[in-house]
């Protein structure tokens, strides 16, 4: 039997699912994209909706994304 907690973890991603979603694939095509929308200073929430939706909720696209962004911010003259 699930745990309290682990309930009440899958009752949050319920609540969060939207009509529209992208799952992990098409995150990953369009993370290079978001990425240099992040840098250039646009607003990515609003550029890329799903993708910023997804990884609100992927932690493992969240960390893909600010791995990414770390190492060209990092390679930034």
């Amino acid at each position: 039997m699930p745990s309290q907690s682990s309930v009440q973890s899958m009752m949050r991603a319920i609540a969060a699912t939207r009509q529209i979603e992208i799952g992990c694939d098409e995150c990953f095509e369009q993370l290079d994209r978001f990425v240099d929308l992040k840098i250039a200073g646009e607003n990515v929430e609003e550029a890329l909706p799903l993708v910023w939706q997804h990884l609100e909720r992927c932690n493992d696209c969240r960390e893909e994304f600010e791995l990414l962004l770390s190492m060209l911010e990092a390679a930034a003259p």
